[in-house]
């Protein structure tokens, strides 16, 4: 069989995307050949785009041509710019059915005496304010298995995936109001994760998070042990208690046994990063059809990047299940023109240069293949970042597009497991939830074998459908979910990545 050199994503679009470098000389339409080289994952023109029209793609307007486009030439930041359009949010007028399947798929979870289900089961140690980073670093790193090695300090506890320290850059020198309130949050999402069956929290005693404050407000108390160096009397005294209690936690972690359990436990968290031309077209779509599986399983997905939404908006609001859903969509996006207005910034800054350099000319693009990875179920919920997700469904959290910040508010929220698509070759991930890493494009997934998991540069290749990739990828959550170890698992990423939104003024 005959594969075009290029994909044509709807009968209205005015570009093709490149399925490989293509030559000048190439044909891509009826009597159009391309008359510029064409990078893999970029657009070609088919039409004539005159000055100001817009750029069709996915049958929607990407961008608007700011020089006239020939057939055949190619589409990219050198004519192709932002511009402004009426957007029609039709509150829940493609709100539709979403019937669960009358079998539930399962996994092997790990069921905690709360009723609630891991997919996971880590010791962790959470520090109020980066002044107690280092001596959390320390109490991990007596437990930490070396994964090149294969020196295993929790040998003895099978049942236990890990002791991991979650440091971050902040907790002191920050107002009282909002951006203490969000760290909080975070913390507090992160305290009572069911994929930790203990928690410690280390703080040094003076600083502006004061840990007194956070259980109060997070309503911690009992849910974790809580130490300050400066009482404690030192960063060696205590080390010293912070591996006592991990000692002493490690018993009892270990007694955990896995069951089966229904896929409607699941909270997927759904990322991209480091896309490129094609994550539109495989494996964000792929994570789509995924992601309506897990929902029509009775699972939940959180789809977040705020900024990676914009401009697409209007076709998620059709998807709201109210108008009051709806609207609290389109008024975080309000609030972002008037944050990036305020910070000197524009929407358009993203994509980033990898971005670019892989196909992506606007943030509209960028959004429009960015929100495939929800699928097509109805919008449930939208939350603040790292509120807790209570909703079964398709639920979106206001999140950065800053992939370690969007997925701690996720994971925050409740995210048992992580789905992260990427094009140019994203390494990640995000304990104490496995992330699973899916390719775009087969050359990238060769090349980095390693630490991607699922290869969707099959769709592009012809090799599988959309809703095939997307049958599989879901029988790897269920897999992942049961226990099976990522590829980021295996290189123990997930620590270093913990990265809290910090808003406002470091004072």
């Amino acid at each position: 069989m005959t594969i075009s050199p290029v994909i044509r994503l709807h009968p209205d679009d005015g570009v093709v995307i490149a399925r490989a470098s293509l030559p000048p000389g190439t044909l891509v339409a009826a009597g159009v050949t391309t008359v510029d080289r064409i990078p893999s994952g970029h657009k070609v023109a088919i039409k004539p785009i005159a000055v100001g029209e817009p750029v069709i793609r996915y049958g929607q307007i990407i961008g608007f041509a700011t020089i006239p486009i020939a057939p055949g030439q190619h589409v990219h930041v050198q004519n192709c710019g932002m511009g402004d359009f009426a957007k029609d949010y039709a509150y829940c007028a493609d709100v539709k059915p979403t019937p669960n399947f009358d079998l539930p798929a399962t996994f092997e979870g790990i069921r905690r005496p709360d009723g609630r289900v891991a997919t996971r089961n880590y010791i962790g140690i959470l520090t109020s304010v980066n002044c107690s980073a280092h001596v959390a670093s320390l109490v991990a790193d007596v437990f930490k298995k070396n994964p090149f090695t294969g020196d295993n300090p929790l040998a003895d506890f099978p049942n236990v995936d890990g002791v991991v320290a979650l440091t971050h850059k902040t907790g002191c020198g920050m107002t009282q109001n909002e951006p203490l309130a969000l760290l909080r949050r975070t913390l507090g999402g992160y305290a009572r994760h069911v994929n930790f069956s203990h928690v410690i929290v280390l703080g040094l005693g003076c600083e502006v998070n004061q840990i007194g404050g956070l259980m109060e407000e997070q309503k911690l108390a009992g849910r974790l042990r809580a130490m300050d160096i400066q009482e404690v009397g030192g960063t060696r005294k205590t080390v010293e208690a912070g591996v006592a209690f991990v000692r002493e936690a490690l018993t009892d972690a270990n007694k955990v046994k896995r069951e089966t359990v229904p896929a409607s436990e699941l909270t997927v968290a759904l990322q991209c990063g480091g896309s490129d031309g094609y994550s539109g077209v495989s494996a964000n779509p792929a994570l789509g059809a995924a992601s309506d599986l897990v929902v029509r399983h009775g699972g939940t997905v959180i789809l977040s990047e705020t900024p990676e939404t914009y401009g697409a908006e209007h076709l998620l609001t059709r998807r709201a299940v109210s108008r009051e859903v709806g609207e609290k969509l389109v008024d975080l996006m309000r609030w972002w023109d008037e944050y990036t207005t305020r910070e000197g910034a524009e929407m358009n800054a993203n994509p980033s240069p990898g971005n670019k350099a892989g196909g992506l000319t606007t943030i509209l693009e960028k959004s429009l293949g960015a929100m495939a990875k929800a699928g097509t179920t109805n919008l449930v919920e939208v939350l603040r970042y790292a509120e807790p997700v209570t909703k079964r469904g398709f639920v979106f959290m206001d999140t950065p597009g800053y992939d370690p910040v969007a997925a701690t508010g996720q994971v925050a929220g409740g995210a048992n497991l992580v789905c992260f698509t990427t094009g140019r070759g994203s390494v990640f991930g995000c304990k104490p939830a496995p992330s699973i890493k899916l390719a775009t494009n087969t050359p990238m997934y060769k090349r980095m074998e390693e630490d991607m998991d699922v290869n969707c540069g099959t769709i592009l290749e012809g090799e599988e459908s959309v809703e095939q990739c997307g049958q599989r990828i879901f029988d790897l959550i269920l897999k992942t979910a049961s226990g099976q170890p990522t590829k980021s698992e295996s290189f123990d990423f997930g620590g270093a990545e913990f990265a809290p939104w910090v808003l406002g003024a470091t004072m």
